[in-house]
């Protein structure tokens, strides 16, 4: 009988802490209502940042003008086996350490730290000597690897993010939101710079001044980390002890079993 009360009483206990968890755990921006949005003002850029893949194209009124600065990679073979000449996608552009990248005619270029539109711009002015002003070039530059990584209690996921925008709620909201045994006055920020220095942050979601924080836009190669909130880490507790208690019991029955069987022989 007492085999069958231990697990029923464990259960009980579990969600009597559910059921007990505090309301003001659960909701997000709880005094949103009481706090000033003024320090929130002011639209995100991107800064570009080594192992960035950059896709950059040049356009110019005769394309012909453009073709050497834009390089292509041929995805198809001809008739006789050779690279064709159509039908190729652009040529990724990967910074390097230095902050540097290789681009076609000009050679390197630095745009460690720079926005899409200040990249753009530099591209711009290096590739003018090279063509006339007739041509009205014009330089597109997207960051085609940016990306943030969720883990934790909202699962695992990785996110890209076409629009090099994305602030911590989006990546919570796409990543499928936290349950209610995610925790959320200590949502984890790990974060990589340009020199390679790591760093941590640390979220409340229950607190309406996170949008006013400076970490509210994720960076690129972000990572983010739910903890399970002291119910779920409780009952994992609970349970890891009950499973060895069990096979204590178990194992102690057994022998004692064998030795009455013995006994009695």
């Amino acid at each position: 009988m007492k085999k069958f009360v231990i697990p029923f009483v464990t259960l009980a206990f579990v969600l009597l802490m559910n059921s007990c968890m505090g309301s003001k755990e659960v909701p997000y921006f709880q005094n949103i209502d009481h706090i000033s949005l003024a320090d929130s003002r002011g639209l995100y850029d991107a800064k570009i940042m080594p192992k960035d893949m950059l896709t950059i194209t040049v356009n110019t009124v005769n394309q012909e003008a453009a073709r050497p600065f834009n390089l292509t990679v041929s995805r198809s073979l001809n008739n006789t086996g050779e690279i064709a000449s159509g039908g190729g996608m652009l040529q990724g552009y990967l910074v390097d350490n230095d902050g540097y990248i290789n681009f076609p005619v000009v050679g390197k270029i630095h745009v460690l730290g720079l926005t899409k539109r200040e990249c753009e711009d530099r591209i711009l002015s290096k590739i003018m000597p090279y063509m006339n002003e007739a041509e009205k070039p014009i330089v597109t530059v997207r960051m085609s690897s940016y990306r943030v990584t969720v883990i934790g209690e909202i699962g695992s996921r990785v996110i890209p993010v076409s629009t090099e925008k994305m602030s911590i709620i989006e990546a919570i909201a796409s990543a499928g939101d936290l349950g209610l045994q995610g925790r959320r006055d200590n949502v984890l920020l790990i974060r990589e710079d340009e020199s390679g220095q790591k760093s941590i942050h640390r979220f409340n979601l229950n607190d309406g001044n996170i949008l006013n924080d400076p970490y509210y836009y994720l960076q690129q190669n972000d990572i983010i980390y739910v903890q399970p909130n002291r119910v779920k880490a409780k009952s994992a507790g609970i349970g890891a002890s009950t499973n060895m208690w069990f096979t204590f019991v178990g194992i102690v029955t057994s022998v004692a079993s064998l030795l009455v069987n013995v006994l009695k022989d």
